[in-house]
């Protein structure tokens, strides 16, 4: 591929939300200028049956482009982000996160299409879905170069066998039609050359793209975000910033709290589809008064300056933007040991690592830490120290040109 000319990338992603959505947004954010034309082609959201001026397709099938796809994403969704930055916005409507056979048939031979009619030079697949779909789509639209990101992976070992092997086996398959990876964290990048998923040549090393600076705390940050959320004088914050889903345990982490004395709150920053539960559940353990769930935030950096501690719960991992993000604030960390937690949090050293599924082991890490301040700020200031440049916007923006104008290629490519 040239290394002169300006280059089409599109950004492919089932929900472009979350840890995954920003490292997505920022990367492309920070491509070379003038370099690149950029889009983002996203799943859909709540679309109806009628097409419209900006639409393609009925129903299931339908295609919206622009301004019609910002208004119809969904809340803390990023495309409005990424269309005031001037990117090109398309949103295919049968791309949706859940397995439905129906749907995924669809989605493939609506974004093969997309693709085709985009003429990319760069598809750059995110997540598990729109990574096997997308990937498909763009080598049947005759992309010429395929890029995928593993911020973690679909199987884990919470899964059936059956589903942890049929999950496998479309990454297999997907992996053929891919001429170069991106393994966010290192467990990540070392799974999938252990798997076979890739071969040495093709896969690269990445981190969370976080601009630090921007979750330094400024003086007073902590007492007026502590008024925001209008928190008693005196009390522990232990917080959490993630969807509220299975993978991320924040039902763990209330029953974590629970185990704590009254003075110590919780914190949770993020919605998602566990939240009327958790809110049963909350009141089931008698901490209505003392855990807190703060749903979708647009404004993370606001929030965090009220934690004394962020615990993740996680059940698996690849390596959230969340951590990084604490540790930019200067907050100590609880965390599961699942990959890839442990490129940031080194047990006793930049934090606490507890195993996955324990509330007694979680609540017992939180307190040892809120009991010692002093060592928690000593292991937060050495985390601070793990996180380099290679963690920065420009850092990946410098990886993913690299990338995109490699020389690597897919098993499977059409000439």
């Amino acid at each position: 591929m040239s290394t002169g000319r300006k280059l089409r990338v599109a950004q492919v992603i089932t929900r472009f939300n979350g840890g995954g959505g920003r490292v997505a947004l920022n990367g492309a954010l920070a491509l070379p200028d003038g370099t690149y034309e950029r889009a983002i082609v996203t799943g859909g959201v709540g679309m109806d049956s009628e097409p419209s001026a900006g639409r393609s397709g009925t129903g299931r099938d339908a295609v919206l482009h622009g301004d019609e796809a910002v208004a119809n994403a969904a809340a803390g969704d990023l495309t409005p982000d990424a269309h005031r930055a001037g990117m090109e916005i398309v949103q295919v409507g049968p791309l949706v996160p859940q397995i439905s056979p129906r749907d995924d048939l669809a989605a493939l031979s609506v974004l093969t299409r997309v693709l085709k009619e985009g003429r990319y030079d760069v598809v750059h697949t995110h997540s598990s879905k729109a990574g096997v779909i997308g990937r498909l789509a763009a080598a049947r639209a005759g992309v010429p170069r395929i890029v995928h990101t593993w911020h973690g992976f679909p199987f884990n070992e919470f899964q059936s066998w059956a589903r942890r092997t049929a999950y496998i086996r479309l990454e297999r398959i997907a992996a053929k039609h891919t001429d170069a990876f991106l393994g966010v964290g290192t467990d990540t990048v070392t799974t999938a050359l252990r798997l076979g998923l890739t071969s040495p040549e093709r896969v690269r090393l990445s981190w969370p793209a976080v601009d630090i600076d921007a979750y330094a705390a400024a003086p007073g940050a902590r007492a007026q975000a502590r008024r925001r959320l209008d928190l008693p004088l005196g009390v522990q914050v232990v917080g959490s910033v993630g969807r509220l889903t299975f993978q991320k345990g924040p039902e763990i982490f209330a029953k974590a709290i629970a185990r704590l004395p009254d003075d110590v709150f919780g914190l949770w920053v993020g919605g998602g589809p566990m939240a009327e539960r958790l809110a049963r559940l909350t009141a089931k353990l008698g901490v209505e008064d003392r855990m807190r769930w703060l749903g979708h935030s647009d404004d993370v950096a606001a929030v965090l300056p009220a934690f004394d501690l962020m615990a993740m719960a996680s059940r698996w991992e690849g390596l959230p933007c969340a951590l990084v993000e604490a540790i930019g604030a200067g907050i100590p960390l609880v965390a599961t040991a699942v990959p890839s937690n442990q490129d940031l949090v080194l047990a006793g050293e930049t934090g606490l690592l507890v195993p996955p599924e324990d509330p007694e082991g979680l609540a017992g890490a939180i307190a040892a830490m809120l009991d010692d301040p002093a060592a928690a700020d000593r292991m937060a200031e050495r985390a601070r120290g793990r996180v380099g440049a290679w963690f920065s916007p420009a850092h990946l923006g410098t990886v993913l040109d690299e990338t995109y104008r490699g020389t690597s290629r897919r098993p499977y490519l059409r000439t």
